[in-house]
């Protein structure tokens, strides 16, 4: 596995085909960062289908309202839901959507992202200064380019579970 130099802003999410490790950049997007290590460390997001997944494009996920497969998977809601947290003001930055980042997810509210993410299989550059960058894979994005496509996927594939690396 990929060295962890931070494991408090490290976040280790299994895929059916092996972990993804992903560093949360805290200096860029300190609230972003912080909710999703308070969601994976409530176990929020085990089991969460990737519900939006375009090939060329991105795997969406994090819809732990309405996506958690063992719990109440309610396919036609899957992407409309959040947590029961309060919604994350926009932390835009000069960082590019670039592959294997993690972008946050919302409504047309800039201030709108709450727990859904997606990953980016290529270079977006066309989501720069819309969309949150708060991650990257560091490593793993081989199973990342796995998960089944669809919008939604006809059988999706889910984060199985979500731990900060500090916690693993």
């Amino acid at each position: 596995m990929a060295e962890i130099k931070d494991p408090e802003n490290t976040i280790i999410i299994e895929l059916k085909d092996g972990p993804v490790v992903v560093e949360l950049l805290s200096d860029v997007a300190p609230k972003h960062a912080e909710r999703m290590k308070q969601l994976a460390r409530a176990g929020k997001y085990d089991n969460v289908a990737f519900h939006r997944v375009i090939d060329g494009f991105m795997a969406q996920t994090g819809d732990v309202e309405h996506a958690n497969m063992e719990k109440d998977y309610n396919p036609g809601r899957a992407g409309t839901g959040g947590s029961d947290l309060p919604d994350l003001p926009a932390e835009f930055s000069k960082l590019p959507h670039d592959r294997g980042t993690l972008g946050a997810a919302r409504s047309q509210n800039p201030n709108s992202a709450n727990s859904q993410f997606f990953i980016n299989f290529k270079d977006n550059h066309f989501l720069n200064g819309q969309y949150t960058v708060y991650g990257r894979v560091l490593e793993g994005m081989e199973h990342v380019d796995k998960i089944m496509r669809g919008e939604p996927p006809a059988n999706p594939d889910r984060m199985i579970s979500v731990k900060v690396a500090a916690d693993a």
